[in-house]
């Protein structure tokens, strides 16, 4: 299997990005092409002593910033390392990308260069998220601000199959995110939405409150991109809070760090639980081929673990599953 990965994409690139490159050649046994400037990447990795061995690289000497505008990977930077990647993975190249750059210009990416699965009306951006018991899907997590019924419907079957194929959830339960769980609640969109999930052959659990998310209400939950944007940057707002508070409650007093020696085990086990670095990465569903965004710090860890879940989605052909289905 060969990956392509944009190595300018993000807030520790090209460094972390190469790093995580190398630590899946031996971990998943996978080839990659990078995409960015051949120079920089070369010297990067001599000067680090990462190997380059299984990884190609493909030059180009531009980068789209987290300041440009999303359709800048059609227009105005079409040389750039997402671009450049996205192109290759159209021309099979490569069996997947990845990038940690813009998420606006990758979803625009994903669904004007790779083109739309036939038949799905929107690609949706689709990170996974703990919970108290396991994890969940959240989708859109922030691609399509406004959307119909229809759009979420396709949403929830796209990742019922995901969660599934991918993850090994048996039968995902779906749920609509929404203000209340009754199924009059929200709005004339949410409410149609709701009509349809419950005539769905989904295994559909009704509407879902966002206090209910963090214990595991739901497998795959579903709203408008607006929406979902907005429980995203929460959450990760609200665990980053949360974790930088047990660090001061126990690192601020000779009390706490007694306590701390002995539930250090448990803490570390806690934090592991709770970071977006352990699923790595989040797929742009409903594109044609396979494309993942990883978070915008992400460092080798984060991109060694978002290339485990690439392999289990090329090798699962969940692409295949979605447009059968649909």
């Amino acid at each position: 299997m060969k990956i392509i990965v944009d190595a300018f994409g993000g807030d520790n690139a090209p460094l972390e990005i190469i790093k995580g490159c190398a630590l899946a050649v031996q971990e998943s046994g996978v080839d990659f092409i990078l995409t960015g400037d051949e120079q920089i990447i070369r010297k990067t990795a001599e000067e680090n002593s990462i190997s380059l061995d299984h990884i190609e690289i493909v030059h180009c000497d531009e980068v789209i910033t987290m300041e440009d505008d999303a359709l800048s990977v059609r227009k105005s930077k079409k040389n750039s390392s997402m671009a450049v990647g996205l192109r290759l993975l159209n021309e099979d190249s490569g069996d997947a990308f990845i990038s940690a750059g813009n998420s606006g210009a990758l979803c625009v990416g994903a669904t004007t260069i790779t083109g739309r699965i036939k038949g799905v009306k929107r690609t949706a951006f689709a990170p996974v998220l703990p919970a108290e018991q396991g994890f969940f899907m959240l989708l859109d997590g922030g691609a399509n601000v406004d959307c119909r019924p229809e759009f979420l419907y396709q949403f929830a079957l796209m990742g019922s199959i995901y969660m599934n194929r991918v993850m090994g959830v048996e039968n995902p339960r779906v749920g609509l995110a929404n203000v209340g769980t009754e199924d009059h609640k929200g709005t004339e969109m949410y409410q149609e939405t709701y009509k349809l999930l419950k005539e769905s052959k989904l295994n559909f659990i009704g509407n879902v409150e966002g206090r209910d998310l963090p214990k595991g209400a739901a497998d795959v939950v579903v709203c408008d991109g607006f929406t979902g944007n907005l429980i995203l940057k929460t959450y990760e707002g609200a665990a980053a809070v949360l974790m930088k508070q047990i660090k001061h409650m126990f690192a601020d007093s000779t009390r706490g760090k007694l306590a701390a020696a002995l539930v250090m085990k448990d803490i570390k086990a806690f934090k592991v639980r709770f970071d977006y670095n352990t699923y790595g990465g989040a797929p742009i569903l409903g594109s044609s081929k396979p494309v993942f965004k990883a978070h915008g710090d992400a460092k080798a860890n984060t991109l060694n673990n978002a290339i485990k879940l690439i392999v289990n989605y090329v090798n699962a052909k969940a692409i295949d599953e979605i447009s059968s289905s649909l």
